[in-house]
């Protein structure tokens, strides 16, 4: 009877210890699908898919301040080329002039009035002008916040009877703020200055 009870119990240790062994299994077995798959979703919420001419092109993510050097020099460069790029034709003038506003302050808008009431817009519709602008370097201060930035540019303006090159220098600071369609850079220029805008050189056409 006793050698019985002893089996029993022997019998009970060996369940007892399998249990208790299944079990941390399972839980270990658990920790590492919770493990697994938060790694998956962490990877794949580091994938966009940018849908461009009807195709799923994937894109990497990444954080901000790692792109913001590339980030503001191109939201001075769209600016710029939304302000300064001019064929005589009003609407394109709204349309390129609305944009570039939706990427500056006060400065810009008043820039845009004073051109206006000093005729600059008519007289490119009227004398059939285009203007044209070439982005040579943009450089940016990232050390303090706004950043400082400054731009380096060449006009052409196309007339009838003649090409005129001009030398284009401004300057500006950059502020954050919330992105969006008209702003997909998420900076706003501020304090927009032109220090140089001279006559290169002319040609006849």
């Amino acid at each position: 009877m006793f050698k019985k009870f002893q089996h029993i119990e022997s019998a009970f240790q060996y369940v007892k210890v399998f249990a208790l062994g299944t079990i941390a299994a399972m839980l270990l077995t658990a920790f590492f699908v919770c493990y697994k798959s938060y790694q998956l979703v962490s990877e794949s919420s580091r994938h966009i898919y940018i849908l461009a001419n009807g195709k799923a092109l994937e894109a990497f993510a990444s954080e901000r301040k790692e792109n913001i050097p590339v980030e503001a020099r191109d939201h001075v460069k769209m600016f710029h080329a939304y302000f300064f790029t001019l064929d005589p034709d009003e609407k394109v003038i709204q349309s390129n002039i609305t944009k570039a506003l939706y990427l500056a302050d006060g400065t810009a808008k008043q820039q845009y009035d004073n051109l206006k009431e000093n005729g600059y817009y008519a007289n490119i519709i009227s004398g059939n002008i285009s203007q044209e602008i070439n982005i040579d370097s943009i450089r940016v201060n990232l050390d303090q916040s706004p950043y400082y930035f400054r731009c380096y540019a060449t006009q052409k303006i196309i007339r009838t009877t003649s090409t005129s090159i001009r030398s284009l220098v401004t300057e500006g600071y950059l502020r954050n703020v919330a992105r969006s369609d008209n702003n997909p850079h998420g900076f706003l220029i501020e304090k927009w200055n032109t220090i140089e805008n001279k006559d290169v050189n002319t040609q006849p056409r």
